[in-house]
Protein backbone atom coordinates (compact mmCIF):
# COMPACT_ATOMS: atom_id res chain seq x y z
CA UNK A 1 0.00 0.00 0.00
CA UNK A 2 1.65 3.61 -1.10
CA UNK A 3 1.98 6.29 1.70
CA UNK A 4 -0.80 8.69 0.15
CA UNK A 5 -3.14 5.65 0.33
CA UNK A 6 -2.59 5.27 3.81
CA UNK A 7 -2.53 8.44 4.51
CA UNK A 8 -6.19 8.76 3.05
CA UNK A 9 -7.29 5.77 5.24
CA UNK A 10 -6.38 7.33 8.38
CA UNK A 11 -8.24 10.25 7.92
CA UNK A 12 -10.84 8.37 7.07
CA UNK A 13 -11.09 6.70 10.28
CA UNK A 14 -10.70 9.80 12.00
CA UNK A 15 -13.55 11.22 9.66
CA UNK A 16 -16.20 8.29 11.06
CA UNK A 17 -14.98 8.74 14.67
CA UNK A 18 -15.70 12.33 14.39
CA UNK A 19 -19.39 11.29 12.49
CA UNK A 20 -20.06 9.19 15.32
CA UNK A 21 -19.04 11.81 18.12
CA UNK A 22 -21.29 14.67 15.83
CA UNK A 23 -24.81 12.45 16.76
CA UNK A 24 -23.96 11.52 19.97
CA UNK A 25 -23.50 14.70 21.21
CA UNK A 26 -26.81 15.84 19.55
CA UNK A 27 -28.44 12.99 21.75
CA UNK A 28 -29.01 10.06 18.43
CA UNK A 29 -28.23 6.59 19.77
CA UNK A 30 -26.49 4.57 17.14
CA UNK A 31 -28.21 1.46 16.31
CA UNK A 32 -27.60 -1.42 13.94
CA UNK A 33 -30.24 -3.77 11.51
CA UNK A 34 -29.68 -6.62 10.15
CA UNK A 35 -27.44 -6.51 6.34
CA UNK A 36 -29.38 -9.94 5.32
CA UNK A 37 -32.92 -8.92 4.45
CA UNK A 38 -36.03 -10.52 2.70
CA UNK A 39 -37.23 -7.57 0.92
CA UNK A 40 -34.22 -4.85 -0.09
CA UNK A 41 -35.02 -1.25 -1.71
CA UNK A 42 -37.11 -0.97 -4.55
CA UNK A 43 -35.61 1.79 -6.73
CA UNK A 44 -36.19 0.77 -9.91
CA UNK A 45 -32.78 0.89 -10.97
CA UNK A 46 -31.19 -0.45 -7.70
CA UNK A 47 -30.04 -4.48 -8.03
CA UNK A 48 -29.91 -6.02 -4.04
CA UNK A 49 -27.03 -9.01 -4.34
CA UNK A 50 -28.99 -12.40 -3.68
CA UNK A 51 -28.21 -15.10 -0.95
CA UNK A 52 -29.30 -18.18 -0.56
CA UNK A 53 -29.48 -20.00 3.11
CA UNK A 54 -29.36 -23.19 3.77
CA UNK A 55 -31.15 -24.34 6.81
CA UNK A 56 -30.89 -28.14 8.30
CA UNK A 57 -34.35 -29.63 7.09
CA UNK A 58 -35.63 -26.95 4.88
CA UNK A 59 -35.26 -25.84 1.01
CA UNK A 60 -32.92 -23.30 0.31
CA UNK A 61 -34.72 -19.57 1.01
CA UNK A 62 -33.82 -16.53 -0.57
CA UNK A 63 -32.57 -13.29 1.27
CA UNK A 64 -30.69 -9.71 0.02
CA UNK A 65 -27.95 -8.34 1.36
CA UNK A 66 -29.76 -4.69 1.58
CA UNK A 67 -29.34 -1.50 -0.41
CA UNK A 68 -29.94 0.73 2.53
CA UNK A 69 -31.00 0.23 6.44
CA UNK A 70 -33.46 2.48 5.42
CA UNK A 71 -36.64 -0.07 6.46
CA UNK A 72 -35.03 -1.55 9.22
CA UNK A 73 -34.48 1.62 10.62
CA UNK A 74 -38.12 2.67 10.03
CA UNK A 75 -39.31 0.15 11.63
CA UNK A 76 -37.50 1.22 14.47
CA UNK A 77 -38.92 4.67 14.36
CA UNK A 78 -42.28 2.70 14.67
CA UNK A 79 -41.51 1.07 17.95
CA UNK A 80 -40.68 4.72 19.60
CA UNK A 81 -37.00 5.48 18.63
CA UNK A 82 -36.64 9.19 18.44
CA UNK A 83 -33.65 9.67 17.30
CA UNK A 84 -30.83 7.17 15.73
CA UNK A 85 -27.85 6.93 13.28
CA UNK A 86 -26.08 4.09 11.27
CA UNK A 87 -22.73 3.72 10.03
CA UNK A 88 -22.85 0.28 7.43
CA UNK A 89 -21.96 -1.67 4.67
CA UNK A 90 -24.50 -1.83 1.68
CA UNK A 91 -24.97 -3.31 -1.04
CA UNK A 92 -25.50 -2.43 -4.57
CA UNK A 93 -24.75 -4.56 -7.66
CA UNK A 94 -24.22 -2.24 -10.17
CA UNK A 95 -20.72 -0.96 -12.27
CA UNK A 96 -17.98 -0.13 -10.41
CA UNK A 97 -16.70 3.27 -11.21
CA UNK A 98 -14.45 5.97 -9.83
CA UNK A 99 -17.47 7.07 -7.61
CA UNK A 100 -19.11 3.65 -6.73
CA UNK A 101 -18.46 0.48 -5.58
CA UNK A 102 -21.03 -2.93 -4.74
CA UNK A 103 -20.28 -2.54 -1.37
CA UNK A 104 -19.92 1.10 0.29
CA UNK A 105 -20.49 2.08 3.20
CA UNK A 106 -23.06 4.81 4.03
CA UNK A 107 -24.06 6.82 7.15
CA UNK A 108 -27.95 6.98 7.69
CA UNK A 109 -29.74 9.09 10.17
CA UNK A 110 -33.79 9.65 11.21
CA UNK A 111 -35.43 12.20 13.36
CA UNK A 112 -38.96 11.67 14.41
CA UNK A 113 -41.21 14.53 14.69
CA UNK A 114 -39.16 16.62 11.79
CA UNK A 115 -39.22 17.12 8.42
CA UNK A 116 -36.63 17.67 5.60
CA UNK A 117 -35.65 20.92 5.81
CA UNK A 118 -34.51 20.07 9.53
CA UNK A 119 -32.40 17.34 8.01
CA UNK A 120 -30.98 20.19 5.86
CA UNK A 121 -29.68 22.09 9.07
CA UNK A 122 -28.09 18.73 10.00
CA UNK A 123 -25.95 18.50 6.99
CA UNK A 124 -24.56 22.09 7.27
CA UNK A 125 -24.34 21.06 10.83
CA UNK A 126 -22.05 18.17 9.86
CA UNK A 127 -20.24 19.72 6.98
CA UNK A 128 -18.99 22.36 9.27
CA UNK A 129 -18.46 20.18 12.32
CA UNK A 130 -16.31 17.78 9.78
CA UNK A 131 -13.99 20.43 8.48
CA UNK A 132 -13.40 21.88 11.78
CA UNK A 133 -12.30 18.59 13.05
CA UNK A 134 -10.33 17.70 10.12
CA UNK A 135 -9.36 20.48 8.35
CA UNK A 136 -8.59 23.27 11.24
CA UNK A 137 -10.96 25.54 9.05
CA UNK A 138 -13.88 25.32 7.15
CA UNK A 139 -12.42 25.66 3.21
CA UNK A 140 -12.07 22.11 1.17
CA UNK A 141 -9.96 21.84 -1.88
CA UNK A 142 -11.13 18.88 -4.12
CA UNK A 143 -9.01 18.47 -7.36
CA UNK A 144 -8.70 22.24 -7.54
CA UNK A 145 -12.11 23.31 -6.73
CA UNK A 146 -12.57 25.65 -3.06
CA UNK A 147 -15.58 24.95 -1.61
CA UNK A 148 -16.46 26.66 1.47
CA UNK A 149 -18.37 24.12 3.71
CA UNK A 150 -18.90 26.85 6.57
CA UNK A 151 -23.30 27.18 6.55
CA UNK A 152 -25.09 27.87 5.02
CA UNK A 153 -25.35 25.77 2.29
CA UNK A 154 -26.50 27.08 -1.07
CA UNK A 155 -30.07 25.92 -1.21
CA UNK A 156 -31.23 25.80 -4.71
CA UNK A 157 -34.40 23.96 -6.15
CA UNK A 158 -34.42 21.52 -8.75
CA UNK A 159 -36.98 23.61 -10.86
CA UNK A 160 -34.52 26.29 -10.46
CA UNK A 161 -31.77 24.20 -11.40
CA UNK A 162 -32.58 23.65 -14.30
CA UNK A 163 -33.91 26.95 -15.52
CA UNK A 164 -30.27 27.73 -14.81
CA UNK A 165 -28.12 25.27 -15.66
CA UNK A 166 -30.22 23.50 -18.09
CA UNK A 167 -32.18 26.18 -19.83
CA UNK A 168 -35.55 23.67 -19.61
CA UNK A 169 -38.85 25.00 -18.00
CA UNK A 170 -39.89 21.72 -15.62
CA UNK A 171 -43.17 23.43 -14.42
CA UNK A 172 -44.59 24.82 -17.69
CA UNK A 173 -43.67 21.08 -19.37
CA UNK A 174 -44.57 18.47 -16.95
CA UNK A 175 -44.94 15.50 -19.78
CA UNK A 176 -42.26 13.45 -21.58
CA UNK A 177 -43.43 14.98 -25.38
CA UNK A 178 -42.96 18.99 -24.57
CA UNK A 179 -40.14 18.29 -22.16
CA UNK A 180 -38.35 16.31 -24.90
CA UNK A 181 -39.41 18.92 -26.99
CA UNK A 182 -37.76 21.78 -25.29
CA UNK A 183 -34.66 19.76 -24.31
CA UNK A 184 -34.01 19.41 -28.26
CA UNK A 185 -35.03 23.19 -28.80
CA UNK A 186 -32.16 23.47 -26.37
CA UNK A 187 -29.31 21.45 -27.80
CA UNK A 188 -29.59 17.96 -25.84
CA UNK A 189 -29.29 15.16 -28.70
CA UNK A 190 -31.84 12.21 -28.56
CA UNK A 191 -32.02 9.24 -30.61
CA UNK A 192 -34.29 10.07 -33.49
CA UNK A 193 -37.55 8.13 -32.81
CA UNK A 194 -37.48 6.96 -29.76
CA UNK A 195 -39.81 7.25 -26.98
CA UNK A 196 -38.77 9.42 -23.83
CA UNK A 197 -40.55 9.54 -20.46
CA UNK A 198 -40.24 12.74 -18.41
CA UNK A 199 -37.92 11.12 -16.21
CA UNK A 200 -35.81 9.87 -18.71
CA UNK A 201 -35.30 13.77 -20.02
CA UNK A 202 -34.87 15.01 -16.92
CA UNK A 203 -32.45 12.86 -16.14
CA UNK A 204 -30.20 13.37 -19.39
CA UNK A 205 -30.82 17.20 -18.94
CA UNK A 206 -29.79 16.92 -15.31
CA UNK A 207 -26.96 14.53 -15.66
CA UNK A 208 -24.98 16.30 -18.75
CA UNK A 209 -25.98 19.66 -17.61
CA UNK A 210 -26.90 20.65 -13.99
CA UNK A 211 -25.37 17.80 -11.69
CA UNK A 212 -21.19 19.22 -12.69
CA UNK A 213 -22.70 22.99 -11.58
CA UNK A 214 -23.35 21.64 -8.30
CA UNK A 215 -21.92 21.95 -4.53
CA UNK A 216 -19.37 24.85 -6.14
CA UNK A 217 -18.36 26.78 -4.40
CA UNK A 218 -20.23 26.41 -1.80
CA UNK A 219 -22.08 22.58 -0.57
CA UNK A 220 -25.61 22.54 -2.70
CA UNK A 221 -28.72 21.29 -1.36
CA UNK A 222 -31.05 20.31 -4.42
CA UNK A 223 -34.71 19.69 -3.06
CA UNK A 224 -38.04 19.81 -4.21
CA UNK A 225 -37.99 17.03 -6.79
CA UNK A 226 -41.26 16.03 -9.23
CA UNK A 227 -43.54 13.54 -7.39
CA UNK A 228 -42.66 10.56 -10.05
CA UNK A 229 -39.11 10.60 -8.05
CA UNK A 230 -40.50 11.10 -4.45
CA UNK A 231 -39.62 7.31 -3.93
CA UNK A 232 -40.24 6.85 0.00
CA UNK A 233 -40.57 10.86 0.39
CA UNK A 234 -44.23 12.75 0.70
CA UNK A 235 -45.45 15.25 -1.27
CA UNK A 236 -45.60 19.07 -0.11
CA UNK A 237 -49.42 19.75 1.02
CA UNK A 238 -49.22 23.27 0.06
CA UNK A 239 -47.53 22.51 -3.03
CA UNK A 240 -48.77 18.51 -4.78
CA UNK A 241 -46.02 19.68 -7.52
CA UNK A 242 -43.24 19.01 -5.20
CA UNK A 243 -42.33 16.16 -2.91
CA UNK A 244 -40.22 17.05 0.17
CA UNK A 245 -36.67 15.49 -1.08
CA UNK A 246 -33.66 17.10 -1.40
CA UNK A 247 -29.73 15.68 -2.44
CA UNK A 248 -26.98 16.90 -1.35
CA UNK A 249 -23.99 17.75 -3.49
CA UNK A 250 -19.95 19.06 -3.53
CA UNK A 251 -17.67 19.85 -6.07
CA UNK A 252 -19.97 17.93 -8.98
CA UNK A 253 -20.46 15.19 -6.61
CA UNK A 254 -23.81 13.76 -4.76
CA UNK A 255 -23.40 12.88 -1.56
CA UNK A 256 -26.60 12.09 0.06
CA UNK A 257 -30.53 12.06 -0.61
CA UNK A 258 -32.93 12.91 2.36
CA UNK A 259 -36.60 12.75 2.41
CA UNK A 260 -39.72 13.98 4.63
CA UNK A 261 -40.56 10.73 5.34
CA UNK A 262 -43.84 9.16 3.73
CA UNK A 263 -46.26 7.42 6.67
CA UNK A 264 -49.35 6.72 4.63
CA UNK A 265 -49.00 2.99 3.95
CA UNK A 266 -51.72 2.95 1.05
CA UNK A 267 -49.68 5.18 -1.04
CA UNK A 268 -46.60 3.76 -0.36
CA UNK A 269 -47.83 0.38 -1.54
CA UNK A 270 -49.49 2.35 -4.58
CA UNK A 271 -45.80 3.41 -4.92
CA UNK A 272 -44.17 0.42 -4.89
CA UNK A 273 -46.14 -1.69 -6.94
CA UNK A 274 -45.82 1.13 -9.57
CA UNK A 275 -41.95 0.44 -8.87
CA UNK A 276 -42.43 -3.41 -9.36
CA UNK A 277 -43.86 -2.52 -12.95
CA UNK A 278 -41.56 -0.31 -14.10
CA UNK A 279 -39.13 -2.79 -12.90
CA UNK A 280 -40.71 -5.81 -15.08
CA UNK A 281 -40.75 -3.26 -18.24
CA UNK A 282 -36.66 -2.77 -16.86
CA UNK A 283 -36.17 -6.93 -16.98
CA UNK A 284 -34.85 -6.13 -13.18
CA UNK A 285 -35.78 -8.50 -10.78
CA UNK A 286 -38.54 -8.40 -8.70
CA UNK A 287 -38.43 -7.93 -5.18
CA UNK A 288 -41.19 -8.81 -2.50
CA UNK A 289 -42.90 -6.05 -1.02
CA UNK A 290 -42.02 -5.50 3.05
CA UNK A 291 -45.36 -5.91 4.44
CA UNK A 292 -43.64 -5.63 7.77
CA UNK A 293 -42.57 -1.88 6.85
CA UNK A 294 -46.20 -0.97 5.54
CA UNK A 295 -47.76 -2.25 9.01
CA UNK A 296 -45.11 0.07 10.61
CA UNK A 297 -45.71 3.12 8.09
CA UNK A 298 -49.50 3.56 10.05
CA UNK A 299 -47.09 3.74 13.49
CA UNK A 300 -44.66 6.22 12.66
CA UNK A 301 -44.87 9.94 13.78
CA UNK A 302 -43.86 12.42 11.46
CA UNK A 303 -40.09 12.63 10.22
CA UNK A 304 -37.29 13.08 8.05
CA UNK A 305 -33.77 10.82 7.23
CA UNK A 306 -30.97 10.63 5.17
CA UNK A 307 -28.67 8.72 3.37
CA UNK A 308 -24.69 9.98 3.42
CA UNK A 309 -22.26 8.13 1.46
CA UNK A 310 -19.13 7.91 3.75
CA UNK A 311 -16.70 6.67 1.03
CA UNK A 312 -17.70 9.86 -1.34
CA UNK A 313 -17.40 12.18 1.62
CA UNK A 314 -13.66 10.75 2.31
CA UNK A 315 -13.03 11.75 -1.18
CA UNK A 316 -13.49 14.70 -0.56
CA UNK A 317 -11.65 15.23 2.78
CA UNK A 318 -8.48 13.21 0.80
CA UNK A 319 -8.77 15.25 -2.26
CA UNK A 320 -9.10 11.61 -3.57
CA UNK A 321 -10.26 11.62 -7.65
CA UNK A 322 -10.81 8.15 -7.34
CA UNK A 323 -13.61 5.95 -4.46
CA UNK A 324 -10.84 3.30 -4.71
CA UNK A 325 -8.21 5.42 -3.21
CA UNK A 326 -10.09 6.05 0.35
CA UNK A 327 -10.70 1.63 0.29
CA UNK A 328 -8.75 -0.76 2.44
CA UNK A 329 -9.79 -3.66 -0.65
CA UNK A 330 -11.10 -1.85 -3.96
CA UNK A 331 -12.73 -3.30 -6.42
CA UNK A 332 -11.48 -2.12 -9.87
CA UNK A 333 -13.57 -1.83 -13.04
Amino acid sequence: MDEKRRKNLILRGKMIQEIREFFLRDGFVEVETPYLVPSPGMEPHLLAPEVFLHSPGKGPSKMYLHTSPEYSMKKLLAQGWDKIFQVCRVFRDEEVSPTHQIEFTLLEWYRAHADYRKIMEDCEGLLDYLSRKILRGSELTYQGKKIDLAPPAERLGVAEAMRLYGKVDIERNGDGPSLLAEAKAKGFRFDPGGYYSFDEVFFKVFLEAVEPRLGSPKATILYDYPPSMAALARVRADNPLWAERFELYIAGLELANAFSELIDPVEQRKRFESEQRLRAVLAKPLYPIDEELLEALSRMPPCAGIALGVDRLAMLFCDAPRIQEVLTFPQFS
